[in-house]
């Protein structure tokens, strides 16, 4: 783990964003989903993920987080999943806010692999982070049409 105890404490976030591919028809279905709504499951569970992030990836510390939010919604291409994570600490939030993402997305494809196996988890990046030494950061890529 690496030493970050003579790192001033700073306000810092970060988001991430993934994208749940599925065709229109596992789409219409989900809205009726039996196991009941998986963009609200799929935020709850993202939420206690990044909570939980350091017992998960090893060597990440574990930080006292200030926020988490984690929305999903349908686009034309499935359900994309943002996430925003805020602490005033040592470290970044970077992980914590991939992880929520990704477990989201986990979440949604569980929710509905019954309908299709052909459901993809696609696109995790980080969004934007700032606070700490190295600055702010934004994602330069492309936009996928979905976002």
């Amino acid at each position: 783990m690496v030493d970050v105890s003579a790192k001033p404490e700073t306000v810092r976030f970060a988001r991430a964003a993934v994208l749940v591919r599925m065709n229109a028809r596992t789409r219409r279905a989900v809205r009726n989903n039996p196991k009941g709504n998986p963009l609200e499951i799929a935020r709850v569970a993202g939420i206690a993920a990044a909570k939980r992030t350091s017992e998960l990836i090893p060597l990440c510390h574990p930080l006292l987080l200030t926020h988490i939010d984690v929305g999903a919604r349908f686009t034309q291409d499935g359900v994309r999943i943002e996430s925003l994570v805020r602490t005033t600490g040592q470290t970044g939030v970077e992980m914590e806010a991939l992880t929520a993402a990704a477990v989201a997305a986990l979440t949604v494809y569980d929710m509905c692999k019954a309908l299709d196996h052909s459901i993809e988890i696609t696109g995790l990046h980080l969004v934007e982070k700032a606070g700490g030494r190295s600055g702010h950061y934004r994602h330069a890529g492309k936009n996928p049409r979905s976002q």
